[in-house]
């Protein structure tokens, strides 16, 4: 019994030492400052108590489904001229942007058109054909819905990745589950959350285009130029301000609707300074395949103009004179140093796959979650302080065996938190306090079926073998089903939810532990230490 109970002993002390470190760490000192010091580089506060700014997120959803029927109905025109087929436009529906309408297809290859839809797209669209020779591809409602999660997938890595270049420390980025296709993201301690604001939303998105026609001074110049309307395969856009392009001020061109490099095929950008003005500029390098492609492109269409298209604006018009593989630059357009820096990074991050919208955004102050955290330790130090004085009054010798699991259980919880890099928020404090009140019932269970047991006529060793044998099926099944309300609080919950429900489980976990397997030890420690038979101060 005795070699059981020393090394029952070891091992509560190890879990004592191995916590403690989880907690602190090895401290620079052992003043009050360094202690501090090295809780605060252990234990990680979230935004609640640290400060920072709380934005919810709008991720544009349909405009994904838009792009995406914009590309399929450019490559639907080519796939056509491949396999010899001359329709009139294929355009996507402007009054359903998941639908592709295709306009004057020859009556007499109308299966050839058919067969070619099927096998391409047949797997996302719907084919139906129409009256004058037209067909319709609808986008299937499973295609759809599953390009908008990517789409929200996508936005949610951009924008982790996007913070996380801006050294952001513990930012929480994560879909919100109160709302559709939308994004919670928590800054703590943000400097700047006006320029972090313009990263995150910047969709940078970068193409490069044909020109086809241009440039004209204004739109009504542009369409009286192309007879009235814009063929279905160009698109009109107007320059950036300072762009570097023929003319002054506000320029339209004719572009090809399909772009020959797109935000995907680049596979890095940096921040540099034009050799012969020393302006700002922004160099990008392709991938191998976008690269082999656009010396292709380039090589085929020496002599005509080449556009740089950035947020559907155009930045820089310049001729093909030779063959180009995988570099090009973004200048003029009035980029400052700062702005060189962030488009660099946010190319190479990966464009927005869909604009967003600011939904809420609020900003907790460093003084107001100071106070937080003053208040919130207060309150748990009180409560704490309470229920151990309650324990010691009311069941005596036994009240220390509580109070030293109590003690244990806070340690464990805080050094697990220490350890895994868990963010304490101030919820997370509400469940440490709950933790406590949860410890303090589950010895309550046992202290009081200990005295029924000793009411009873048992001796004090089998009193305290029965009460904890008996309130053990009771501590677990409290536990476990408030466990399992912290889990759906953790699945369905944001931030600061997550905090107390992180915080509520390992503590119940840690109080399992302490609560009987400590107290037990303590117990038959206690009793190994007196006569058979006599009493003990419950």
């Amino acid at each position: 019994m005795r070699k059981n109970l020393t090394q029952k002993t070891i091992l509560i002390f190890a879990v004592l030492i191995v916590f403690i470190f989880g907690i602190i760490g090895i401290p620079k000192g052992l003043t009050g400052t360094a202690l501090k010091a090295s809780l605060l580089d252990r234990i990680h506060l979230g935004l609640d108590l640290k400060g920072g700014t709380h934005l919810i997120l709008q991720v544009m959803t349909d405009e994904a489904v838009n792009s995406q029927t914009t590309n399929d109905a450019a490559h639907i025109q080519a796939d056509m001229q491949q396999n010899g087929i001359t329709v009139g436009s294929v355009m996507p529906d402007a009054s359903h942007p998941q639908a592709i309408v295709i306009n004057g297809a020859p009556a007499d290859r109308s299966g050839d058109v058919r067969n070619v839809l099927n096998q391409r797209y047949g797997a996302q669209y719907d084919v139906a054909s129409g009256a004058n020779n037209t067909f319709t591809l609808t986008m299937k409602p499973s295609a759809v819905a599953d390009l908008k999660k990517r789409t929200l997938e996508q936005a949610i890595e951009v924008i982790r990745t996007r913070v996380d270049t801006l050294g952001v420390s513990e930012p929480v980025i994560q879909e919100y589950n109160l709302g559709s296709d939308q994004i919670l993201v928590e800054l703590p301690g943000v400097d700047d959350p006006a320029r972090v604001k313009d990263v995150i939303q910047s969709t940078a998105r970068l193409e490069l285009h044909l020109v086809q026609g241009g440039p004209w001074s204004d739109e009504q110049a542009a369409l009286q130029a192309l007879g009235g309307s814009v063929p279905y395969d160009s698109l009109l856009l107007h320059t950036a301000p300072g762009a570097s392009a023929p003319g002054s001020g506000d320029q339209i061109y004719q572009i090809k609707r399909a772009a020959e490099v797109g935000g995907t095929d680049i596979r890095d950008a940096q921040a540099s300074r034009n050799q012969n003005t020393n302006e700002p500029e922004v160099v990008f390098y392709l991938t191998t395949a976008a690269g082999n492609h656009f010396a292709d492109f380039t090589t085929a269409n020496k002599g005509k103009a080449l556009c740089v298209v950035l947020d559907n604006k155009i930045y820089e018009v310049a001729n093909i004179h030779d063959t180009i593989r995988d570099q090009g630059t973004i200048s003029g357009g009035g980029i400052t140093e700062q702005q060189s820096k962030d488009l660099s990074m946010l190319l190479r991050t990966g464009a927005l796959p869909a604009s967003i919208h600011y939904l809420q955004e609020s900003t907790v102050g460093p003084s107001l979650g100071a106070d937080s955290i003053r208040q919130g330790v207060m309150a748990a130090v009180v409560g704490m302080l309470a229920v151990m004085i309650f324990m010691l009054f009311y069941y005596r010798g036994a009240g220390i065996n509580a109070d030293l699991a109590l003690f244990l259980n806070l340690v464990i919880l805080l050094g697990f938190m220490g350890f895994t890099g868990q963010v304490l928020t101030l919820p997370g404090i509400a469940g440490v306090i709950l933790t406590v009140g949860m410890g303090v019932d589950s010895n309550v269970l046992i202290f009081e079926r200990i005295r029924e047991e000793l009411h009873a006529g048992k001796s004090p060793a089998a009193a305290v073998d029965q009460g904890f044998a008996h309130a053990w099926t009771t501590i677990i099944d409290t536990h476990v089903t408030t466990i399992v309300s912290a889990a759906i609080l953790f699945i369905f919950g944001t931030g600061p939810v997550r905090g107390f429900a992180v915080t509520l489980t390992f503590g119940l976990l840690a109080n399992l532990f302490t609560a009987v397997f400590v107290s037990r030890v303590i117990f038959d420690s206690h009793l190994n230490k007196k006569q058979r038979g006599e009493a003990i101060s419950i």
